[in-house]
């Protein structure tokens, strides 16, 4: 049976602070009760995940972003047909609208969880000012995830 929240942090581990996506997920696996929490993880969003989207009621994207204004935000997502969306990876927004053209069911409610990176150098660890970033994270995303009932 699926879960009715997942969330999905992406990124590259080797690549310094664009980690910070899997790492969110960890933190997760070891704080939270997640009977009714999927957590999932890989380096990008492809068409193909439109599918984990099924039979959800929240889901909450997970990114390393340059362009982060503060430690994290936290937006909601609407379909959008995007650059991305005839690349090999996709955006949040434009893999929603791929999931949007399924028709089979409704979208769930969708979150992106932006926390501001700045280095990406292969092989490097976190930046310090981004791990900060990902404790503010961390924290923000577990207390919303409890505060949802489960089914």
């Amino acid at each position: 049976m699926t879960k009715p929240i997942l969330v999905f942090g992406y990124g590259n581990p080797s690549r310094g602070d664009d980690a910070v996506g899997p790492l969110l997920l960890d933190y997760l696996a070891e704080h939270l009760d997640l009977s009714h929490i999927e957590l999932l993880s890989d380096f990008q969003l492809q068409i193909e995940h439109a599918l984990d989207l099924q039979d959800r009621e929240l889901v909450v994207f997970v990114d390393a972003a340059v362009n982060c204004p503060d430690s994290f935000a936290f937006t909601p997502l609407t379909p959008t047909q995007d650059h991305s969306y005839s690349s090999h990876a996709l955006s949040p927004a434009a893999l929603l609208s791929v999931y949007d053209t399924l028709g089979k069911q409704a979208l769930p409610h969708c979150y992106l969880l932006s926390i501001q990176a700045e280095a990406f150098e292969l092989g490097s660890g976190l930046s310090e000012r981004c791990s900060a970033n990902l404790i503010a994270a961390c924290r923000f995303i577990a207390e919303f995830l409890k505060q949802r009932p489960s089914r």
